[in-house]
């Protein structure tokens, strides 16, 4: 499932009878399984996921997926349950109070932290001898969404990231052929488009998702590498030089103020396809999304505007987890394993879901795919830390009073780094 117009979110009702009962969870304890074969797995593994009931996902992974696993271990079924995202939360919430959590679970990756806190999830570089291997495999970025104190939780299951999407004809208008590939690119659009009816770049909001590529791309990032303070790194010269570039480009009134929220104003994919906005950042699951409002509309792509820490983007996607409370627990990692190989990879791309393979070729399956692969080599995840729902939300708030006149973006990132810390300081 796709991390875009700030949707990622935490569920947080219920998260105090969660930490309570897991608590009695983490008696489970962490051991290596022994190698097994085939014929020595059994019994049934559920697994939870977020995909549409109807959707071909969900039809891949009956029709493809789970017989690929069942031929290689006949002796055990794999139970798919399919639960509403904004509803899959809460069920685990619920569930773990109760002792019913599953095996398996296609997790967003901004949860994996917080479960891994909370003492449900299996640690899978201890669980699995070849984690090395299996992570070694996967783009750097997706990896680092499963990691929680120096420890891994998970794998990468399925990946996305942003690109810089633009329209040709708008380009044209500021007479330029070619895309904007750096900062100052950028600010040179901006200008050549004043009075000309169309914006430079538009965006719908001011969360990690939206500015930590310009961020990082500026040289900054939002913590330090521990992910234990913000101070001194969110509101560090380069951190602000990259918001200060939307910034600027907002008081040019070549940003729409769309960037406050994402309301009152022309959608980032409309306002594309029409000509109003030149360039936006967005993901691949727009190429259908144009394709049905816009058939006309030729969308072209290119890397993330480059400043002085190079192109950088932000890391979207899933994870797979498993449960220290599942019962089948050397069934349930071997399944984790298969939804990692090349197998159902490429099975699952085929319906739109990126590999985290960074060998995969995907491109011969889909060539939309080939600039996000790409992007995916430099790409950041979002910290990976239990209160990074907070974080973002401070985050947000901090900046849109920026770009709404109440405060410098020194100021703003100044005033988020001091109350981020102790956020950052619970672990």
């Amino acid at each position: 499932m796709r991390s875009v117009l700030n949707r990622r979110r935490f569920l947080t009702a219920g998260v105090a009878a969660l930490s309570a009962t897991a608590l009695a969870l983490t008696g489970c304890t962490t051991d290596d399984p022994e190698p097994t074969t085939s014929a020595e797995l059994s019994g049934t593994v559920t697994f939870w996921h977020a995909y549409s009931a109807d959707s071909q996902e969900v039809k891949t992974l009956n029709e493809v997926v789970l017989p690929g696993f069942k031929a290689k271990h006949p002796g055990v079924d794999v139970k798919q349950v399919a639960i509403p995202y904004d509803q899959l939360h809460q069920k685990l919430i619920t569930g773990a109070a109760a002792g019913d959590v599953p095996d398996v679970m296609r997790s967003d990756i901004a949860w994996v932290s917080e479960l891994a806190k909370l003492g449900l999830l299996e640690q899978l570089d201890a669980a699995m001898p070849d984690f090395q291997e299996l992570a070694a495999r996967t783009f750097p970025g997706t990896l680092a969404t499963n990691l929680y104190n120096g420890k891994y939780y998970g794998l990468p299951l399925d990946t996305n990231t942003r690109v810089l999407m633009y329209n040709a004809d708008a380009l044209a208008k500021a007479g330029v052929t070619e895309p904007p590939r750096t900062f100052d690119d950028l600010r040179a659009l901006a200008t050549k488009l004043d009075g000309k009816g169309v914006f430079a770049f538009a965006d719908n909001g001011l969360s990690g998702w939206n500015v930590l590529p310009w961020i990082w791309s500026a040289g900054g990032d939002i913590t330090n590498p521990e992910y234990t303070k913000a101070t001194g790194f969110l509101n560090s010269p380069a951190s602000v030089s990259g918001v200060q570039l939307l910034f600027d480009l907002y008081g040019q009134k070549q940003l729409p103020n769309i960037i406050l929220g994402g309301t009152g104003g022309t959608p980032t994919s409309d306002g594309l396809a029409t000509g109003k906005y030149a360039t936006i950042l967005d993901g691949p699951w727009m190429y259908p999304i144009f394709q049905s409002a816009h058939p006309d509309f030729k969308l072209q792509v290119a890397p993330v505007p480059a400043g002085p820490g190079g192109s950088v983007s932000v890391v979207g996607g899933e994870d797979v987890v498993v449960f220290r409370a599942s019962k089948n627990k050397a069934a349930a990692l071997e399944f984790t394993r298969y939804l990692l190989s090349e197998e159902a990879q490429l099975a699952m791309a085929k319906v739109g879901q990126m590999s985290v393979l960074k060998d995969l070729d995907v491109t011969a399956v889909n060539p939309i795919y080939g600039p996000f692969v790409q992007q995916l080599q430099t790409a950041k995840p979002r910290p990976p830390v239990p209160n990074w729902s907070k974080i973002n939300d401070l985050l947000q708030a901090k900046l849109q009073n920026a770009f709404k006149g109440d405060l410098t973006v020194q100021a703003a990132l100044d005033q988020a780094a001091a109350e981020i810390d102790p956020l950052l300081a619970q672990g």
